[in-house]
């Protein structure tokens, strides 16, 4: 398998627990813009309607502004 596709197994195999809490890091990272975009849609809906936390990590701001939250780290330690 592909690394985009072992990504998207994991990420099925993590979803099937419907855990109460999704982590996620650079869950786009190994995909190309399109199946980033579909996984990204894939955890948020999943999230909502489980009203399930999710956590990601990412590089992407415009990822990062999907979020309610954002975090900024920058060496380590969170930005004002």
């Amino acid at each position: 398998l592909s690394g985009g596709e072992m990504q998207r197994v994991a990420l099925c195999r993590a979803l099937l627990r419907r855990p109460p809490l999704l982590l996620a890091d650079e869950p786009t990272g190994n995909l190309d813009e399109e199946n980033g975009e579909r996984v990204m849609e894939l955890l948020l809906a999943v999230a909502r309607e489980e009203r399930a936390a999710l956590l990601y990590v990412t590089h992407s701001r415009e990822l990062a502004a999907r979020a309610d939250a954002v975090w900024t780290l920058h060496s380590g330690r969170r930005e004002a």
